[in-house]
C-alpha cells in the first residue's frame, strides 16, 4: 500500500480530489517498469487535472501529476534495472495514465529517460516538463542560428516554470536576456538573479499591431504567451531569427500576417516536449545538467510535501504562484 493523490468524481459530476492510501494492485495492469516516486512538480495541466477543468481527465478515479522522478524497482524493460534513477515527463501521464502524485508509478520504459550522473532526483523535479520545454525551445533556436551575439533575447512569461528556467539557462550561456513581466517593480529583483540584463512590463506587447512590422530588436524569443503578444513580437524580431512558443498559455489565436515570414524571414517553433524523440529529450536533459547553473535551481523552486498538491493545483490557475513547485512524494 502506498499514498497517492485521487482525484474523483460524484455521482452529480462534481470533481474532487484527497490524499488517499493506494493497493499496488491499482496500479496499471499496462506498463512495464514499476518506479518508488521521490519527487514530482505542479505544472498549470495538473492544477486543470486536479480540478476538474480542461477535460484532461477522461476516466475516473485518477492520479494527477505529468512529471515524476524516482528509483526503479522492478522492469521488465532491459534498458533498466532496479536501482536506476529516472524521469518521465510527458506521455500523457497524470492525464490519461496515472501520474506523478503517487509513491509508486508503473509506466511504459519509452517514457523514461536515464537521471543525468550530475543531477539529482529533486533537481530534475524542480526542472521538469517546464525545464525540459524551455531547454528544447533553446536548443531550436542554437540550431537556427541564435548566438550571444545575436542581440537581445527575449524571453515572456518570465516568472513562470519556464520562463525563469529559459533565462538562468540563456543568462548562463551569455546571452542578453530582456524579461517581459507583468509587474516590474514586484519582479525585477529575482529576475536579475536569475541573470536578466533588462526587465518590462507586458502592456506596450500587449497592444494590437498598427503595422505588420516594427523596428527589428530581439534576436531570438521563447514566448509562453501566444496571442496578440506574440504578433507583436514577431514584428519585431530581427531579420533571419526564431521564436520559440512554449504552450501560449495567454491565447493561442495569432493576429499576424505572412509579411514577418516573407519580409525577414522570421522562423515560428512550436515546442511540444512530450512528442520529441528520445534521442532528443536525452539531449536536452543533458544540456541542462551543464548548462543549468545548480544555485539557479534553488532560487527557481520550492518544495512542498504530496499533502500540499491540492491547494497549489488552486494557486497556479489562479496565477499566485512564480518559479517552480516541487513535490516530495516519497516522504508523504
Amino acid at each position: 500500500m502506498f499514498k497517492a493523490i485521487i482525484v474523483n468524481e460524484t455521482d452529480d459530476g462534481r470533481i474532487y480530489a484527497q490524499l488517499s492510501d493506494v493497493e499496488d494492485s491499482q496500479l496499471p495492469v499496462e506498463g512495464n517498469v514499476i518506479i518508488e516516486v521521490h519527487y514530482s512538480d505542479v505544472n498549470f495541466k495538473d492544477g486543470l487535472c486536479l480540478s476538474g477543468k480542461g477535460k484532461l481527465v477522461r476516466e475516473y478515479p485518477h492520479i494527477p501529476g505529468i512529471d515524476f522522478s524516482g528509483i526503479v524497482l522492478e522492469s521488465e524493460d532491459s534498458r533498466f534495472k532496479p536501482g536506476d534513477e529516472v524521469i518521465n515527463t510527458g506521455w500523457r501521464v497524470g492525464e490519461i495514465w496515472f501520474g506523478g502524485y503517487s509513491q509508486k508509478a508503473k509506466v511504459r520504459g519509452d517514457w523514461l529517460v536515464p537521471l543525468p550522473k550530475s543531477m539529482s532526483l529533486k533537481n530534475s523535479m524542480i526542472i521538469g516538463t517546464a525545464g525540459l520545454s524551455a531547454m528544447l525551445g533553446i536548443i531550436e533556436l542554437e540550431d537556427n542560428g541564435m548566438r550571444p551575439d545575436s542581440g537581445p533575447i527575449l524571453v515572456t512569461g518570465s516568472t513562470g516554470g519556464v520562463g525563469s528556467i529559459a533565462v538562468a539557462i540563456l543568462a548562463s550561456l551569455g546571452y542578453e536576456v530582456t524579461c517581459v513581466t507583468g509587474n516590474v517593480s514586484e519582479n525585477t529583483t529575482f529576475l536579475n538573479q536569475l541573470g536578466a540584463a533588462n526587465v518590462i512590463e507586458r502592456e506596450p506587447l500587449s497592444q494590437p499591431l498598427n503595422k505588420a512590422l516594427e523596428s527589428a530588436v530581439w534576436g531570438g524569443c521563447i514566448d509562453t504567451v501566444g496571442g496578440v503578444m506574440l504578433a507583436r513580437i514577431l514584428a519585431q524580431m530581427k531579420s533571419d531569427t526564431a521564436v520559440a512558443a512554449i504552450g501560449n498559455a495567454g491565447d493561442s489565436t495569432l493576429p499576424t500576417s505572412v509579411i514577418p515570414f516573407l519580409l525577414r524571414g522570421i522562423k515560428l517553433i512550436g515546442i511540444d516536449s512530450a512528442s520529441k524523440e528520445t534521442s532528443k529529450r536525452i539531449r536536452a536533459w543533458q544540456r541542462l545538467s551543464s548548462d543549468l547553473p545548480s544555485d539557479m535551481l534553488d532560487l527557481i523552486g520550492s518544495e512542498i510535501m504530496l499533502s500540499e498538491v491540492i491547494q497549489a493545483g488552486k494557486d497556479i490557475l489562479a496565477g499566485n504562484t512564480f518559479g517552480r513547485l516541487v513535490v516530495n512524494v516519497k516522504d508523504a
